[in-house]
């Protein structure tokens, strides 16, 4: 258990010091524009807008026991767990090598620079996640499963954070890692469930859709926001594996490859 509590110390110990930090970068990734932290709000609405016109207009998507409205609630389900992954991963992999300053201060410790970044990225998942339960209620779908999104964003988060923690540290060596970022995140956005259910998906190709880790986020926060039920079959408890693998293993690499970084960055 060591592998998990010394990360969790360490979140715990420095907490305060997470929240200035991420209060800070917030506030000057947005100085100077036009409508400010708005975009916390408008970022996943366009993104919504676009899936909905392609997916109801285009593709001519229907679901027979959702209505048009309902349907764009199921995407907003997956879209904004995917927008909350995918800002973490674009803004995490370069985060070591773009504080070196913070790298050679001995104050700060070199463990929460990705930890900052994710935090950072959170905050349009979790407007959007109020948005979205705003949005359920008014359609008549919220359930007493609701109770579990925070549950599942804990998860999220932690698998999240590992993955960082490892891909920032590898990126010091391979600063190409950053650019491929880009190119697997639009890979899992095709392959992901976000506006469409597992069910859809044909027999023979649903083994090699559950090799996405998304695929289990997306269709844990399905289940409970706009099915109602708790996560199907293994979703969760693959979930629950996924996290805690990715948090301790994450932090552990991570916790090596630090040693070196000076030297590189």
């Amino acid at each position: 258990m060591r592998f998990l509590v010394e990360p969790l110390s360490l979140l715990w110990k420095h907490r305060s010091l997470l929240w200035q930090t991420t209060r800070n970068e917030i506030k000057a990734r947005y100085a100077g524009s036009v409508l400010g932290l708005a975009w916390l709000l408008l970022y996943p609405l366009v993104f919504l807008g676009v899936y909905a016109v392609i997916y109801l207009f285009v593709f001519k998507v229907r679901f027979a026991i959702f209505n048009s409205q309902e349907y764009v609630a199921l995407i907003f389900c997956g879209l904004i767990p995917f927008l909350g992954f995918s800002e973490a991963l674009g803004l995490g992999v370069s985060s070591v090598t773009s504080n070196a300053s913070l790298i050679k201060n001995t104050l700060f410790p070199i463990e929460l620079i990705p930890v900052k970044s994710v935090f950072v990225s959170q905050c349009t998942q979790v407007v959007g996640t109020g948005l979205l339960l705003i949005t359920i209620g008014a359609l008549g779908k919220l359930t007493v499963w609701a109770l579990l999104v925070p549950v599942i964003w804990l998860l999220q988060f932690f698998f999240t954070l590992g993955m960082v923690w490892i891909l920032s540290s590898m990126n010091v060596y391979l600063r190409e890692l950053q650019n491929l970022v880009g190119v697997l995140i639009l890979i899992l956005m095709m392959i992901s469930p976000i506006a469409y259910t597992a069910d859809m998906v044909p027999a023979g190709l649903r083994n090699l859709l559950k090799l996405n880790p998304l695929y289990y986020i997306v269709i844990a926060y399905q289940d409970c926001l706009m099915l109602g039920r708790f996560p199907r079959g293994e979703i969760f408890w693959v979930l629950l594996f996924l996290a805690v693998s990715s948090f301790g293993c994450g932090y552990w690499f991570f916790s090596r490859m630090k040693r070196v970084f000076a030297d590189n960055v």
